[in-house]
């Protein structure tokens, strides 16, 4: 067995980010594996934590030996140089969360767009989005954004604090179909009258505090979204929970993305989900 080579039935996954020590990915990747009869260890790469740039780190993960290996901010867009994208849809995103290597080099993935979509589904089944307030146009957003076009939103209103960068995540919203695709200035401008909020910042997550949004903003929703998991428990959730919208919980795409990403990487459709769901929170 060549240096750095899985032993049969082992799966070694990671994960690059900035700010992921408090991530569960870790758990659920492990789980996933138990109930699919292989030995999984997934491990952190922070690159600021290692010494190493970004491109160092993707290369470290390769050259030990990964299946596949996640990646998260800051790096989502910028990974896109350095993996090979099939599915059109993904490159308009312009924003890769997993990488699986080949042989023939390696290959970009889209999660948080097929995961938002399972999860919105589970929560609401064939209801449609409506108007939606998209605040942040980064990698998260932006996969939102054309899970969005794909549930058949009204209309989907993108605010950035760089507004070309909103102006051009519209455009690539109508071209790939979007009903109506329109960049704000800010988001109590893109909130009134909307059916729907998505936090697709970093706000709220652990080292990040705060809202994007304020209280007031909320009236007349009637749902919401916070991309954030860690913690569970965000303020934008208790904003939107205390206008009393429907909720969907960042965990819901952290848990679906997961499944996804870990299909992608070792071949294996995870099929007793309810199990996983219930090992995973044991773990928490």
């Amino acid at each position: 067995m060549l240096a750095g080579e899985a032993r049969p039935g082992r799966v070694k996954l990671g994960l690059v980010g900035d700010n992921i020590r408090a991530s569960r990915s870790p758990a659920l990747h492990r789980i996933c594996g138990a109930l699919s009869g292989l030995e999984v260890s997934y491990d952190l790469y922070i690159p600021p934590h290692l010494g190493l740039t970004f491109e160092e780190t993707f290369s470290r993960c390769l050259a030990d030996g990964l299946a596949g290996f996640n990646v998260t901010l800051p790096y989502k867009e910028r990974v896109m140089r350095l993996v090979e994208v099939a599915d059109p849809n993904i490159a308009r995103i312009g924003a890769v969360n997993a990488v699986k290597p080949t042989a023939e080099g390696a290959r970009g993935f889209n999660t948080d767009y097929s995961g938002f979509i399972s999860a919105f589904r589970a929560a609401f089944g064939e209801r449609k989005p409506g108007i939606v307030a998209l605040i942040g146009g980064g990698g998260v957003g932006k996969a939102i954004a054309f899970a969005l076009v794909v549930l058949g939103a009204d209309e989907i209103r993108v605010v950035d604090r760089d507004l070309p960068k909103a102006e051009a995540l519209a455009r690539a919203l109508s071209a790939a179909g979007a009903a109506r695709a329109v960049a704000e200035a800010d988001v109590q401008t893109a909130m009134a009258g909307a059916d729907g909020a998505v936090n697709g910042t970093p706000l709220g997550m652990t080292g990040y505090p705060g809202s994007p949004a304020k209280d007031a903003d909320f009236a007349g929703q009637s749902w919401a979204f916070d991309a954030v998991y860690t913690p569970a428990e965000t303020l934008f959730k208790r904003q939107a929970e205390a206008a009393g919208l429907d909720f969907i919980s960042g965990y819901e795409l952290f848990f679906h993305q997961g499944v996804d990403a870990f299909e992608i990487f070792t071949g294996t459709k995870v099929s007793d989900l309810d199990t996983l769901r219930r090992r995973l929170l044991l773990e928490s």
